[in-house]
């Protein structure tokens, strides 16, 4: 039972990495820019919708013309 073990418990090792190519600048930039593209991505057009009932319009129509 590893409840009550004698000594000390094992602690994580902590790393202070630094990257070879870091530029702050570019990668603020990136980040600005995904932000965006999220946002535009969230945003629908309602023309989408105006094809598909107008779609659905003529299906319907033709069913009619042929039934």
């Amino acid at each position: 039972m590893g409840l009550f073990t004698p000594g000390r418990k094992a602690k994580n090792k902590r790393f202070s990495y630094e990257p070879r190519f870091y530029n702050p600048k570019k990668d603020e930039q990136i980040k600005r820019r995904m932000r965006i593209q999220a946002v535009n991505r969230r945003r629908r057009s309602p023309l989408g919708l105006i094809y598909f009932a107008l779609l659905f319009a003529m299906a319907v129509y033709v069913y009619q013309q042929l039934g």
